[in-house]
């Protein structure tokens, strides 16, 4: 059975306005990303790896160049519809947690079910944080978590909805080394378990390589 392609980019592009004239963030990008796959998008600071994953997420649109995500053209598409398609098909992990502090952890993995009108969300919540190994704290708040559990709140969160791409932008940026190696082996497992497409933001060459596939960026542009 062949591959199917479940995100795709041709020569996405993002300028913006600066003091001095116009500034290239990102240029000429391709990419054709295959369902159940890991992508690392690598590169040092400032080379235009979130950019990309804005882009390719419908979080930003780009000055050039057009974004497939699972059939769905991005650029035909107003605000809303990109929101839309993002609710169904895309799960967001960032360095920085973002839990809602009034919720336990449960209500946090709850809440894209609920917004999407599931029956299941207590249920399907309970399951996905147990698979996460945070059974016993669901009913903590985010501030009585650890760091590396609130991550897998957050991770909990993102998969919940069986996402057809999970973007994970530096997850590992705010923990410790040894709770960071514990976060990537969980989105690892997830993976390779649910089937969901991993593109992972990092500048981490250890963890670029466990990825199958890498987009190396340097000053805009893909350079392998």
């Amino acid at each position: 059975m062949a591959a199917r392609s479940v995100l795709r980019a041709e020569n996405l592009g993002k300028e913006v306005n600066s003091p001095e004239g116009p500034l290239t963030i990102l240029a000429g990008v391709d990419l054709d990303v295959q369902a159940g796959d890991t992508v690392a998008v690598a590169g040092p600071s400032g080379a235009g790896k979130s950019t990309l994953l804005a882009l390719l997420a419908g979080l930003d649109e780009p000055t050039t160049g057009t974004v497939w995500l699972n059939g769905a053209e991005f650029s035909t598409l107003d605000e809303d519809g990109r929101a839309r398609v993002r609710a169904q098909q895309v799960g967001f992990v960032f360095q920085s947690f973002h839990l809602v502090p009034s919720l336990t952890a449960l209500e946090n993995v709850m809440l894209p079910l609920e917004l999407a009108g599931r029956r299941d969300a207590r249920e399907t919540a309970h399951q996905v944080l147990a698979k996460v190994g945070l059974a016993e704290r669901e009913r903590h708040y985010p501030r009585q978590l650890s760091g590396g559990e609130q991550q897998r709140v957050a991770i909990a969160r993102a998969f919940v909805t069986h996402p057809a791409v999970l973007f994970a932008d530096e997850p590992t940026g705010n923990l410790d080394t040894a709770t960071g190696a514990r976060i990537i082996n969980l989105l690892f497992d997830l993976n390779q378990d649910s089937g969901t497409t991993l593109i992972l933001v990092t500048h981490d060459a250890a963890i670029a390589s466990r990825c199958r596939h890498r987009v190396q960026l340097e000053a805009g542009r893909v350079v392998r």
